[in-house]
């Protein structure tokens, strides 16, 4: 055999093997194949997610997860995040999708894709019930606290007028913490939460200062995954019509789902 025909033969055995090689699977498929759906949650920020007497996870989101997944015939794996990590977690590939409270803006849509709304979520000042807090200009020489890169932080700091201190606080817990210690004034977070605060401290009970945004929550999910966006789309839609996500917001939220979610 001349060495152009075995160049020739080597080259065509290449082909052969690369045009029988599988695709590479996209999200969805990866998911079924394996068997396991990998969400990063919350487990400090009830009733999303936190930790139960019985040290497992429980939570709005916990619940979330749990559905989609047996929906998807599948095993669940939990992973427990933060405000600051649970993107990175996604777009590494530590996880297959993010279930924590996930607000929607435009900086985080350029990094990843989001699924239809499952829960409401507005965010909000709240403080004490005799403050006199009406308006923005209040705020000055108040001290808010904030959990840092939650979504409530990036809407506070964008509006608040000079004269406030806005301390940031790496989680929740650390953050309802300073509130309830009285370090500082004011809490900016989500309307749920402050519920979850009602319920640790009835003496400092937060009331509605300045509403800040209307936030749904919504799964994460990564670019160029649309067979799984279209999945959690289709399994939502489902659990909104059998009544499966009005059961979640009864239990968890204390509250319906607004007719336009």
């Amino acid at each position: 055999m001349t060495k152009r025909r075995s160049a020739l033969l080597t080259a065509l055995l290449a082909s052969l093997m690369l045009s029988q090689a599988p695709a590479h699977a996209n999200g969805l498929d990866d998911i079924i194949a394996r068997g396991t759906l990998k969400v990063a949650v919350p487990q400090d920020f009830p009733p999303f997610g936190s930790v139960g007497p019985d040290m497992k996870p429980r939570g709005l989101d916990i619940d979330t997860a749990k559905l989609l997944a047996e929906q998807l015939k599948v095993k669940l794996e939990l992973t427990p995040v933060n405000s600051t990590n649970r993107i990175p977690f996604l777009t590494t590939g530590k996880v297959d999708l993010v279930i924590s409270s996930l607000g929607k803006n435009p900086e985080r849509e350029k990094v990843i894709d989001f699924s239809r709304a499952y829960a409401p979520f507005y965010l909000a000042v709240f403080g004490p019930q005799d403050a006199p807090i009406k308006g923005l200009d209040d705020l000055k020489g108040k001290t808010i606290s904030v959990t840092r890169g939650a979504i409530e932080d990036i809407e506070l700091t964008a509006v608040a007028p000079e004269g406030v201190t806005i301390k940031r606080f790496e989680d929740n817990n650390t953050t309802i913490a300073a509130y309830l210690a009285k370090q500082v004034d004011l809490i900016a977070s989500g309307n749920v939460v402050m519920v979850a605060i009602a319920e640790r401290n009835p003496k400092r009970i937060p009331a509605l200062k300045i509403k800040l945004k209307d936030s749904p929550v919504y799964v994460g999910v990564n670019k160029n995954e649309p067979a799984l966006l279209e999945k959690v789309n289709q399994i939502l839609a489902t659990a909104k019509a059998d009544g499966s996500l009005e059961k979640n917001a009864q239990l968890w939220l204390k509250q319906p789902l607004p007719a336009d979610l």
